[in-house]
């Protein structure tokens, strides 16, 4: 007998009254949660959405500084550069990092090929030393550090005009240094550099001696003590020095091209080769478009005599760098080596007066339809470039036929050379026979009474065929020729392009 349920409610029944309200107070509590959460996290930003990006800490300095050693250290300047940028964006205050920046800054500009990428390196270099000294006026480094700038700033080459003042404050800089600290061994090593540059050997060679006493484990002593031997005319101890100092850094290949050099100077060859080489594949590794080792070793094949190579290894140069009139002007005068002058006159035109890019890809036998276009501008008459100027001039001199205008172009860098230079005889022995060449030659150049330079005007003494010159002018110009020739395949320790 199945009796009713009565009485109680069910045992299985629902409390629809009680589940209702427990219902809503959740619903209360995830509202209420929810408004925390977006003031938290939108509003007054206390707490991060988990859907937001892992913060990455910051770098501090010296991390950055340890990334511009690594990079200095493996050759790269640019890249070791950058790194200290970096940190000194992060710590402008610390003198340290200025101070390293502006050494590096100024190691950086012996690797540029022209004097205006050269000088704005210098400047910028100078630019860090002047900070560090400003936060630190106490630290021996830092007026160490500046006065090595100094003394790269006052190459009279790229700043003739305050060349002697940078060096005179760049002597005081170092023996303020060295008062600051007279066991700073940079400061003795830079403060020898300076002597050489004053013409002070003596004293040179007792700072560095010092230098290398206290601590020969530094690479800018043993450069600067080469600096020292190669200016004594001691080649040979010269190169055991950069190759002591290539060993302690052994990827900055500027050192190889000064022991190249040096090598290439007395004649040996193969070792000069050896080390242009070694440079050159350093700075392949690196990537680096540095047509600086390609030139020396052009250079030295065209000493050889060997100008096939020569030409070969300076068109390598101007793929790498096609923009850098320097290297227009380095396979003029290799093409003149050759006695190929008629490819020499438009390579040197674009390294002398500029050429639009019709002109530059036909020296760089580009392909005008895949190539880039690239128009040079001329270089600024300095002792750096006038072997471009005199060697275009002459070679224009020699070239003109009476159905051309080579004299009417000769005659205006021919007159800018002897105006900047009447005081150097060998110049000037250079370019009065291709004067006299040019005398000969009907000419719609006009000068002015008094301006110094190209007397148009043919001597009085020779009996002169219009448009064709007197035997005695080809004889002097031949001469003159061979002159040129012997002069370009010298190699010259002090040029910007290739030490």
């Amino acid at each position: 007998m199945n009796l009713p349920l009565s009485g109680k409610n069910p045992i299985f029944r629902k409390n629809r009254s009680h589940s209702s309200a427990a219902r809503s107070l959740v619903l209360v509590v995830l509202i209420l949660g929810s408004i925390f959460l977006y003031r938290a996290v939108v509003v007054q930003k206390t707490l991060r959405s988990p859907f937001d990006p892992t913060p990455v800490p910051t770098r501090i300095s010296s991390s950055y500084a340890l990334e511009g050693e690594t990079y200095f250290a493996a050759g790269d300047l640019i890249s070791a550069i950058q790194a200290y940028q970096k940190a000194v964006k992060q710590d402008p205050n610390n003198a340290g990092l200025w101070s390293e920046l502006a050494r590096i800054q100024t190691y950086s500009s012996a690797s540029l090929t022209t004097d205006d990428d050269s000088r704005k390196a210098l400047n910028e270099a100078l630019d860090s030393a002047n900070q560090a000294v400003k936060i630190a006026p106490d630290d021996s480094t830092a007026h160490a550090v500046r006065a090595f700038v100094l003394d790269w700033n006052s190459n009279p080459i790229l700043n003739p005009d305050t060349s002697a003042a940078m060096l005179t404050e760049g002597e005081q800089e170092a023996s303020h240094a060295l008062f600051l600290d007279n066991q700073n061994t940079l400061a003795l090593a830079y403060y020898a550099e300076i002597m050489v540059d004053e013409q002070k050997w003596t004293q040179a060679e007792q700072k560095i001696q010092l230098a290398l006493k206290q601590d020969p484990s530094l690479m800018d002593v043993h450069r600067v003590d080469a600096y020292v031997k190669e200016n004594e005319g001691n080649y040979n101890d010269s190169i055991n020095e950069y190759i002591k100092a290539a060993a302690i850094t052994p990827n900055l290949t500027f050192l190889y091209i000064r022991i190249g050099a040096t090598y290439r100077l007395l004649q040996q060859f193969d070792q000069a080769l050896n080390y242009f080489t070694k440079a050159a594949r350093i700075e392949e590794q690196l990537n680096m478009k540095d047509p600086i080792p390609f030139i020396a070793i052009s250079k030295t094949y065209s000493q050889m005599g060997q100008f096939f190579a020569a030409a070969l290894n300076m068109r390598k140069a101007l793929q790498l760098n096609p923009n850098t009139p320097e290297v227009y002007g380095e396979i003029g005068i290799i093409y003149f080596q050759s006695r190929n002058y008629e490819g020499a006159i438009p390579a040197l035109k674009c390294a002398v007066k500029g050429c639009p890019p019709a002109d530059s890809c036909d020296v760089r036998n580009c392909d005008p339809q895949t190539d880039p276009k690239i128009t040079i501008q001329g270089m600024p008459l300095t002792e750096n470039t006038v072997v471009y100027y005199y060697t275009y001039g002459s070679v224009l001199a020699a070239m003109h036929l009476p159905a051309d205008d080579y004299c009417n172009q000769a005659i205006p860098i021919l007159h800018q050379v002897a105006a900047a230079f009447s005081s150097d005889a060998s110049i000037m022995g250079i370019i009065q026979p291709s004067e006299e060449i040019c005398s000969n030659v009907p000419t719609n150049l006009t000068t002015t009474p008094g301006t110094p330079g190209i007397m148009i005007t043919p001597s009085p003494t020779l009996t002169l065929v219009p448009g064709a010159p007197t035997a005695t002018a080809t004889e002097n110009f031949q001469a003159t020729l061979d002159t040129i020739h012997d002069l370009t395949a010298t190699p010259n320790l002090s040029t910007a392009v290739v030490p």
